[in-house]
């Protein structure tokens, strides 16, 4: 069996800790914050702060899971590997959002390899710290239960526009979640809106299940109509309402 992967610390004596920024942005996690301040205060206190650079991998597909984690900084990517060598990202996930629970309480292998995307900084719960919080936490089961339940809610309404959505409506709607998530949080009507996050037109085929150059010829034609702005920097939504419209188109 494969040995996992060890966390990689800074220094050998020195424990890194959170920014204020990097705290903030974990508080601002929709269901985080809806935990209670001593559990709030336990996980802080109990998990491990580590900062990955750019591609740098902290779990594999196969290896034993062993913790629990958060984004702090930065993005992570979620992709996995099929049998024949193919890989499909899952999703790009920014600061505030909770992973690895399932695979922690399984005590099986993760299900999917995470990289960072940019750097980036993860706090992570090791697998007997999470039991630990479980047993002196009472909220905290009931908590995951939720966690889990919007989880299987997004899955569902993926599978649902696999199924009914042309490629562009589908673009569009991938390009308004990431902008909604690491774009701008205060932006005034007709103002121009950076993705916030930088993906190349590989980056974005694997998160589609196509190839590239079906996002390319996507890409293009909302080019030359104004709804985006494909620059250097990355992706710029020019007209929103144009963007959410292609969204919700069913026709191809």
């Amino acid at each position: 069996m494969q040995e996992p992967t060890p966390l990689p610390t800074e220094h050998p004596l020195q424990r890194p800790l959170l920014t204020p920024e990097e705290r903030e942005a974990i508080n601002r996690g929709r269901w985080f914050a809806g935990l209670s301040p001593s559990l709030r205060h336990d996980i802080f206190r109990l998990g491990t702060v580590t900062r990955y650079s750019h591609g740098e991998m902290f779990m594999r597909q196969g290896e034993l899971a062993q913790y629990w984690f958060t984004c702090a900084s930065g993005a992570i990517r979620f992709r996995r590997t099929s049998p024949a060598g193919r890989q499909v990202t899952l999703a790009y996930v920014e600061p505030g959002i909770w992973v690895g629970e399932a695979e922690v309480l399984h005590c099986g292998p993760n299900t999917y390899d995470g990289q960072a995307h940019g750097r980036a900084t993860v706090l992570s719960v090791a697998e007997k710290v999470f039991r630990q919080l479980l047993r002196e936490h009472s909220e905290f089961g009931e908590a995951l239960l939720s966690l889990q339940a919007r989880r299987m809610r997004f899955l569902y309404w993926m599978m649902e526009d696999m199924a009914t959505l042309p490629l562009r409506a589908r673009l569009a709607k991938q390009l308004l979640h990431l902008m909604r998530r690491f774009g701008p949080r205060h932006a005034r009507p007709g103002e121009e809106l950076p993705l916030g996050i930088v993906l190349v037109q590989d980056e974005l085929a694997q998160l589609l299940g196509c190839s590239r150059q079906r996002v390319n010829v996507e890409l293009k034609a909302m080019e030359r109509d104004g709804t985006i702005r494909n620059g250097p920097r990355g992706i710029v939504v020019l007209n929103l309402a144009r963007m959410e419209a292609i969204a919700q188109q069913e026709d191809a």
